[in-house]
């Protein structure tokens, strides 16, 4: 169990907040589930000036009461809230009051940011969603930005990567609190897993560039054709006419990795895509893309965090009909 104590939540809605992600931390900690053996939590949305918060959708919210009602509050949220101005100095303060005094603070995808502006994450691993990740790392360089995972439990801070991320951190949190019982009921509740596996490494879409140098883009091609076969160091530069040390320089610099690492990376991107779109057994994908066994195939998708069949249940389409 958790040492920290889990009996009154407080979110706080930003201007520009995002309504998923606020709707999760009510979702979690607003709903009276006392019914389902579920302890009651005293739960409030908060703002710096009560009355009507724009939301990252369009419309508006109301919320009526003001940061003080966080002031003794155990956890003080953030939902991710659209990128832009300061949250302001009240906000940062409430944050840093909130572990001072030995509560916990928990962001919500780009909620990471007002932590950092409070300087909460100064040497702490954090996450944040994948595609913010770089740019948290850049605003705050002390920050450990873990981009792969779905939450990071640093004790008093707590963050966690994008929308659904949120409701496996809030759970997470319930699950200390009370029991993984609690936290299962709630996720019944919800009819979402109480736990998920892995990180959120399964879910990025970062290819590598294509390379700047005519020569090297060619060669790619020629890889890309035969992924099943040897791609060593050696025998690329045996195709490019260079020595091994002559275009290992040559890849790196045309497209940002080593022949070995782009390489891996296109065989794990077409593993992938015939994991979502065809039935084919993870040994004879293992093969169609040169890693020859489904042993050295699951190697690399638990890099991701996963396992090639839990990518396929995730990510692959419903089955195709046959045509009449």
């Amino acid at each position: 169990m958790s040492r920290y104590p889990l009996r009154s939540v407080a979110a706080v809605a930003l201007p520009g907040v995002a309504p998923f992600e606020l709707g999760v931390v009510c979702e979690v900690f607003g709903i009276d589930r006392t019914g389902d053996g579920v302890p009651a939590f005293d739960f409030t949305v908060v703002t710096e000036h009560p009355g009507t918060v724009s939301t990252s959708m369009g419309f508006s919210l109301d919320v009526a009461h003001g940061l003080d009602r966080a002031a003794g509050a155990d956890l003080v949220a953030v939902p991710a809230r659209l990128l832009g101005p300061a949250a302001g100095d009240a906000v940062v303060r409430l944050l840093r009051e909130t572990v001072e005094r030995g509560a916990r603070v928990l962001s919500i995808c780009s909620g990471a940011f007002v932590l950092g502006e409070a300087g909460l994450l100064d040497d702490r691993p954090c996450t944040a969603h994948w595609m913010n990740a770089g740019e948290l790392a850049e605003r705050y360089p002390r920050a450990r930005v873990d981009p792969d995972v779905l939450y990071v439990d640093d004790g008093a801070v707590v963050t966690s990567a994008g929308t659904a991320a949120g409701i496996d951190a809030c759970l997470h949190l319930v699950r200390q609190a009370y029991g993984a019982t609690v936290a299962a009921r709630i996720a019944r509740r919800m009819v979402v897993p109480p736990h998920r596996d892995g990180g959120q490494a399964q879910y990025v879409a970062t290819p590598l560039r294509r390379a700047a140098d005519d020569d090297v883009a060619a060669l790619q091609e020629w890889a890309m054709a035969r992924l099943d076969e040897d791609l060593s160091v050696e025998r690329l530069a045996r195709q490019a006419l260079v020595s091994p040390r002559t275009l290992a320089r040559r890849f790196t610099e045309a497209c940002g990795a080593t022949p070995a690492a782009w390489v891996a990376r296109m065989r794990l991107q077409r593993a992938q895509e015939l994991l979502e779109t065809t039935s084919l057994p993870v040994d004879a994908i293992a093969a169609e893309v040169g890693w020859g066994t489904g042993a050295v195939l699951r190697h690399h998708f638990g890099k991701l965090g996963t396992t090639p069949l839990a990518y396929r249940r995730a990510f692959a389409g419903p089955p195709a009909r046959e045509s009449a």
